[in-house]
């Protein structure tokens, strides 16, 4: 199939790759003229605006940081809607607030083009696998379409959770139980290290149990490696964390431990670290107690 693939950053260039692995080809844009060349240099062709992509392809993926990036692309001079043509399919895999989610499928619905919201959970690692955990709302029957073929060459799991927006919806869940989960583990192996306990044997010890996690086994080694290259970054984090408040703030759900995750992210932001893993937050249990976990 030739697919539409704009937004080549950290998460879309491998998830690019992925597909043209699979044997799809692929027109690509992206405002950050380097990664464009790289997926071209694995196969792709270029086009010059997502105005550009939606004339050449019926199927378009979105891979972009925030709400506004996708409204732009979509809805923005130039952008998607510009292009396609009715009956065209938006596959957005942002990680994007649900409103807006909702807001520029009314906008696709409009012109005749069909859209479903499918974030991704897994981080960079995941992403060059081939290994990332979809979650999709929108018409199930697009979903059905296009699940095989397509998300299944990028991810392990694709799973439709309902209605436009409930992917996002089901991501903004996944992001608030990992960023407690990261805190957790930053908190529970400081204490260790304050309390004269090798963090590693700490690890070994507890990972095989009830505490054990895809988190812990994922972040806890960067932590100890005092490794804070960016699988998923902290800046990135904080926006999922946004969007997570400002949804529940809407619906009326309480987010009081997502609250304080925000504010120690946001220290770190302030602190230089933004662009670090989020698995940073040890540095902020470092700076608050004067002991890191690892090196």
């Amino acid at each position: 199939m030739k697919i539409g693939f704009i937004g080549l950053g950290i998460m879309g260039k491998p998830m690019a790759k992925n597909l043209m692995k699979a044997g799809h080809e692929l027109v690509v844009f992206d405002v950050v003229q380097a990664n464009v060349d790289d997926v071209v240099a694995a196969g792709a062709k270029s086009a010059a605006s997502s105005k550009a992509v939606a004339e050449q392809c019926s199927l378009i993926i979105t891979m972009l940081p925030n709400s506004p990036h996708v409204k732009t692309v979509v809805m923005g001079e130039n952008g998607v809607l510009e292009g396609a043509k009715a009956g065209t399919v938006l596959i957005d895999m942002s990680s994007i607030a649900p409103l807006a989610s909702q807001e520029i499928n009314k906008a696709c619905a409009a012109k005749g083009i069909k859209m479903i919201d499918a974030p991704v959970s897994g981080g960079e690692p995941k992403a060059v696998d081939g290994t990332l955990s979809i979650m999709v709302g929108g018409d199930k029957e697009i979903f059905e379409g296009v699940k095989e073929d397509i998300l299944l060459k990028m991810g392990a799991s694709a799973v439709y959770c309902g209605t436009i927006g409930a992917g996002n919806t089901t991501k903004l869940a996944n992001q608030v139980v990992v960023a407690c989960n990261i805190a957790a583990c930053a908190e529970a192996f400081t204490l260790a290290k304050k309390a004269g306990v090798d963090p590693q044997l700490v690890f070994e010890a507890i990972k095989g149990g009830l505490a054990g996690s895809t988190v812990m086994n994922a972040k806890v080694p960067m932590m100890i490696d005092g490794n804070f290259k960016p699988g998923f970054k902290v800046d990135l984090h904080i926006k999922d964390l946004n969007n997570a408040l400002e949804t529940g703030h809407g619906v009326g759900s309480p987010l009081p431990l997502t609250a304080a995750v925000m504010e120690m992210l946001q220290t770190l932001h302030a602190d230089g670290r933004g662009q670090e893993d989020h698995s940073s937050l040890a540095n902020y249990y470092a700076k608050v107690s004067g002991t890191k976990i690892g090196k």
